[in-house]
């Protein structure tokens, strides 16, 4: 019954970021016709990147992953939960109204680091002013992290799951908006980043006040376990500076190619759908999990919980990394390919969608592994292995540019995650059986790998007579619908028959208790 419950708490993250990735693609559907792959499209992505690139110290990245476990062991000890919890969210909100306005003033240093590429045309002056808009969103997005943090160490997976689908409703309905009213779209899609954020803080808090949570700031205070956070999180702090500077070599790289941002934007978007329904559910589902089996010395219900969720993981993304691999084409044609987003466009984000599509069950691995280590407090070993990751993206995105040109940002990337996830798996095999993947896991993942493939043979076969629909428009929607429906049904039905997963375990595990 553990097993069910864990998977049904990813099926419910999974379920409601599924919602919000649907979104996200009519979001980028929309800026992607009204601006195409142009100097306002790359100056907004810049912005928006700015503070989403700074939520992975302090929201779902560093702090969150220390926050989590210290947090659900006080749930678990039934003491000191509360006004730990409303010190940290104090603390939070206090360094990060700090840090937004030195933000403000340093805004032209922040998108020089971010695409120095930018300099010589308008693109620069475009960016810092969306930033300095855009940027406040760091505060509302890190503060609703931290109470989706309190929902899911308790258990409440929904309210903090859905918040994400309102920042895609607000953006669709600002772009809505502001092509009805005429308004200029740069400014409209900056404006609608804070007001989401707002939103979203607002959705998780009432949450939590409703679980027995009701955080309101006091006078900020260094408690003993505020300085233990902050021990812990530092060095996860530091790891995900690392990710964030490959993230910064990447775009750095294609600032230098007029459009590289956008194409590699929209191929980001692609693989982020399988990545953030399967891999950020059960990073956000397992680490509670393995935090509470820790404290109860339950070794076989960790090993267990890592094994199911390692299989759940990878039987839901390999399928989808065989499609990014065999059918970009017709997925960014039918999503992006209309307005000023012309067919060159399309060819050169279908060739970053291959790339990220090898590097897609590496990316969800971690997701899978780092829990392991932050479940015991460890955020040193996670942040070594990182610079190591660091070492090989700036490699090979710096080494390969002059040779292959854009793509080489999107090797990098995949090359790193890799690396990664090898030495993360190697990691937790030098920590003991309990945290080794079971006999089980390693029986059904070639048999996985057997049912994607074989999946992948049907799809791509099916392009040939699909190819005029295809290549008509009004018709081409339905046939990659077409493709998707033959794709999953194809793929669960062998999957089933080789053994890869049982039918019944996802059914058993939407069942209610």
């Amino acid at each position: 019954m553990a097993g069910i419950r864990l998977v049904r708490g990813f099926l419910t993250v999974g379920g409601w970021t599924m919602a919000s990735r649907l979104l996200g693609f009519v979001r980028d559907m929309v800026i992607a016709a009204a601006l195409g792959a142009g100097p306002v499209a790359e100056a907004f992505l810049i912005a928006f990147s700015l503070p989403n690139m700074f939520r992975r110290f302090f929201a779902e990245g560093a702090f969150n992953m220390a926050f989590v476990p210290m947090f659900s062991k006080r749930v678990e000890a039934g003491q000191g939960a509360h006004e730990f919890a409303r010190d940290a969210f104090t603390g939070l909100g206090t360094v990060l109204i700090i840090f937004t306005v030195v933000a403000q003033v340093f805004m032209p240093a922040l998108v020089l680091a971010m695409a120095s590429g930018f300099l010589a045309d308008d693109r620069f002056g475009l960016a810092v002013l969306y930033g300095r808009i855009a940027f406040p969103y760091i505060l509302f997005i890190s503060l609703a992290a931290l109470l989706s943090g309190v929902l899911n160490a308790t258990g409440r997976f929904t309210a903090a799951a859905a918040a994400p689908v309102l920042l895609n409703l607000i953006f669709i309905a600002a772009l809505s908006l502001g092509a009805w009213a005429g308004w200029d779209m740069g400014l409209t899609l900056s404006w609608a980043v804070p007001v989401a954020g707002v939103a979203q803080v607002t959705l998780v808090w009432i949450a939590a006040a409703r679980a027995g949570y009701r955080l309101v700031p006091e006078r900020p205070r260094m408690t003993p376990e505020l300085r233990r956070l902050a021990r812990i999180a530092l060095p996860a702090a530091l790891a995900g500076g690392v990710v964030q500077i490959n993230l910064l070599i990447g775009r750095q790289v294609a600032s230098f190619y007029d459009g590289a941002i956008a194409w590699l934007n929209y191929a980001d978007r692609l693989y982020q759908l399988p990545l953030g329904v399967v891999g950020i559910a059960i990073g956000v589902v397992l680490l509670p999990d393995l935090s509470r089996r820790l404290r109860a010395e339950d070794d076989a219900g960790g090993r267990h919980s890592l094994s199911r969720a390692g299989e759940m993981a990878l039987a839901l993304t390999v399928p989808a990394s065989v499609a990014l691999l065999l059918i970009p084409m017709p997925l960014v044609q039918v999503l992006f390919q209309r307005g000023a987003f012309t067919a060159d466009d399309a060819a050169a984000t279908a060739l970053a969608v291959q790339i990220y599509g090898l590097g897609l069950p590496a990316f969800v691995l971690q997701k899978v592994l780092q829990p392991v280590y932050f479940a015991r407090e460890n955020t040193r070993t996670p942040f070594y292995f990182a610079l190591v990751s660091l070492a090989v993206n700036a490699g090979l995105a710096v080494g390969l540019a002059p040779v292959v040109g854009y793509i080489a940002a999107a090797i990098g990337t995949t090359l790193a995650g890799w690396a990664m996830v090898a030495l993360l798996w190697f990691g937790t095999w030098r920590m003991g059986s309990s945290t080794r993947f079971d006999a089980r896991f390693r029986t059904r993942l070639w048999r996985i790998g057997i049912a994607a493939w074989a999946m992948g043979g049907i799809i791509w076969a099916l392009t040939i007579p699909l190819r005029q629909m295809l290549a008509a428009p009004g018709w081409d929607a339905l046939a990659l619908l077409i493709l998707i429906v033959a794709g999953i049904a194809s793929y669960f039905g062998i999957g089933h028959l080789v053994r890869a997963f049982r039918l019944g375990e996802f059914r058993d595990a939407m069942r209610r208790d």
